[in-house]
């Protein structure tokens, strides 16, 4: 199988400009629809009201329509008499008779004001009278109103001849219910630009389906048919389509018809991409770019096909999202009548190095976390092909082709996705815990929104000491001691006590290797270490389970030592999956997966706080929640041991 490497990498700004002059993007004409249709689509003209509203001048609430200057000087111990008129304005009711001065009309909320009156007395302000002094129905009025008070002037929300919502105005529920009460029935809109969506690999396979192994589920068809959505288009989506050329090639023919065609994947079945050998097949156009010195997004294709603008993304979803993002929705946003996106964007200082490929413009997603002043930007760590790493960032940063690295404490700029600069109730950084996942949910349920960052136990102590997290998770055993934890409390660091878990060894239970571990721990953990054909999966440094293999390996490095994870899911994965035949991990992760476990120790997973965030309410309810019965009896269930 020969791979074909591209030779002639286009820069970003070079794509986008090629791309984009190609195309030369447009609406797609306009339409007439019904109001009741109308959600969410993008105006075509601007709205101009027909009528004032309110129509009519009318009542705020229920009471007496009056002249205000009648009213003057009115209180309770020296209130106005007013003659009652027969005539009560209920809602929709057009008044006949006129409010003469001296005199006042019952009126409703909502009610036409009659001729003469100009102001509603509310009606607890007042005091009905059976008759007055001319044995007529009178009411007494307790405070006095001000000319035009409690009255909505007719047009004063809306005037007749004024621009209501204008050309490329999305309409939300607001919006509609605002042209209902104008009397619209229909509204001029863009047609909505359909976008062809075409899955390409054999590997794919729809949710839903059974998991095999060498399979993924085909999540980026999923991913741009709801952004292009988003964006007011309507996707048509064409399946999942295999490497098989002749399949390919039908589904982009049928895909012709629509506005935009979009594919994901590809393959090196062959000399090179299968969905670029397609490609070239078409012209008018035909393909304009082939590799972008971007990273994510490098294989990325942009064409247009028979007059059809074309892209194949990377099958990764990340590199397909921030292609997708940069290349493809400014265009799409153009068809569909949208204005440009306004980009949110933010500086943030980097806690720890973060190295580019020179060359190449490269998009780094990250966490945010409020300092005391500003933000700090964490690495998510998640490469092209995570799936949650769009989903979880709070932003980027686009690292220019010729940087190199950008050093610790480096302030940035980051280009915010969503509402990420809104910080959450709780900010925990530090080692991740199954345990710990359980606590945020109950914070959740209780009206606390968390966000967590797993960096390990080291790296959350120093996220406390730089005051960018309200807790911070660790189990961090001194060596000499064998304590956990407090060795590493400052002056200015809470310790609070969580729970004990078992760390132990974990491998398959039918591997043979392990048949007899428990009879002398030492002597076979020292067999398997030293034999080349047994394979570990090591965890991050800066973890405390890495503490502690170091602590059982002192300074040998076996088979595997420097494949890292990141998590005891990792660990737990790596060994079902025969990609690792041991590790060390929690009980509760070997559980979930029946592997086989011995435990070594209990750790303690402890919380640091600084003191300084001790006080919050939210931190408060943290605290407490360790202390509730029910909670220590989910944990222990979780096998962890509570105090």
């Amino acid at each position: 199988m020969e791979q074909k490497q591209f030779l002639n990498l286009s820069t970003a700004e070079e794509a986008e400009k090629r791309f984009w002059s190609a195309v030369m993007p447009n609406t797609c004409g306009e339409e007439q629809v019904c109001l009741h249709q109308a959600l969410r689509r993008v105006l075509a003209r601007d709205v101009i009201a027909r009528h004032n509203v309110p129509y009519f001048d009318r009542s705020n609430f229920d009471g007496y329509a009056v002249h205000a200057e009648d009213t003057f000087g009115a209180k309770e111990t020296a209130p106005v008499c007013l003659s009652l008129n027969t005539e009560v304005l209920a809602c929709g009711v057009v008044p006949q008779n006129s409010v003469t001065r001296g005199t006042a009309t019952m009126i409703a909320t909502g009610g036409v004001i009659p001729r003469g009156a100009n102001a509603v007395v509310m009606i607890e302000n007042t005091l009905p009278l059976h008759q007055n002094e001319n044995e007529k129905k009178a009411v007494n009025i307790l405070k006095p109103v001000v000319p035009t008070g409690g009255i909505s002037l007719a047009g004063s929300d809306i005037g007749a001849g004024e621009v209501v919502f204008r050309v490329s105005d999305r309409l939300g529920y607001r919006e509609t219910g605002t042209l209902a009460a104008l009397g619209e029935q229909k509204v001029w809109v863009w047609k909505r630009p359909k976008v062809g969506i075409i899955s390409t690999g054999d590997e794919l396979i729809a949710p839903g389906e059974k998991m095999e192994l060498g399979k993924v589920y085909d999540s980026n068809s999923m991913v741009i048919a709801h952004a292009v959505e988003e964006l007011g288009c309507e996707p048509q989506i064409f399946g999942i389509i295999p490497d098989n050329e002749a399949q390919l090639e039908r589904a982009i023919q049928k895909a012709l018809y629509t506005d935009f065609i979009i594919l994901s994947g590809g393959t090196s079945k062959g000399e090179g991409d299968l969905n670029y050998r397609v490609f070239e097949k078409y012209s008018n156009h035909g393909i304009l770019v082939h590799g972008v010195s971007l990273k994510p997004g490098k294989p990325l294709c942009l064409a247009i096909l028979e007059g059809t603008p074309a892209a194949i993304l990377p099958g990764f979803p990340a590199s397909a999202t921030f292609t997708y993002s940069k290349f493809i929705e400014p265009i799409l946003r153009k068809m569909s009548g949208l204005p440009p996106e306004k980009k949110t964007i933010l500086k943030a200082s980097v806690p720890a190095r973060l190295n580019s490929d020179k060359g190449r413009t490269e998009f780094h997603l990250v966490h945010l976390v409020r300092k005391a002043e500003g933000f700090s930007a964490y690495s998510t760590g998640k490469g092209s092909g995570s799936i949650t790493g769009f989903a979880r960032a709070d932003g980027f940063i686009e690292i220019p082709r010729n940087t190199e690295m950008i050093e610790s404490g480096q302030n940035v700029t980051i280009q915010i996705l969503g509402e990420a600069a809104s910080p959450p109730d709780l900010m925990l950084i530090g080692s991740h815990c199954v345990g710990l996942d359980y606590l945020m949910g109950e914070m959740q349920k209780r009206g606390v929104s968390c966000r967590f960052l797993a960096v390990g136990s080291m790296g959350g102590l120093m996220a406390t000491k730089r005051g960018e997290c309200d807790i911070s998770g660790i189990h961090l055993m001194d060596a000499d001691s064998g304590i956990y934890n407090e060795h590493l409390i400052s002056p200015d660091m809470h310790l609070q006590k969580g729970y004990r878990r078992s760390q132990g060894l974990v491998f398959r239970k039918n591997d043979k290797n392990f048949a007899d571990f428990n009879s002398d721990f030492v002597k076979n953990f020292q067999r398997i270490i030293n034999n080349s054909e047994i394979n570990m999966i090591n965890r991050n440094r800066g973890s405390g389970t890495r503490v502690l293999l170091d602590h059982y390996l002192v300074d040998q490095q076996p088979s595997g030592f420097f494949q890292e994870a990141k998590s005891h899911n990792s660990v737990a994965a790596a060994i079902s999956q025969k990609r690792a035949d041991w590790g060390f991990a929690i009980r509760s992760v070997a559980e979930d997966l029946e592997l086989g476990f011995i435990p070594i120790q209990d750790e303690e997973y402890d919380f640091v706080i600084p003191n300084e965030r001790l006080q919050r309410t939210e931190v408060e309810k943290f605290i407490s929640l360790l202390e509730e019965k029910e909670i220590k009896q989910k944990l222990a269930d979780l096998g962890l041991k509570t105090r």
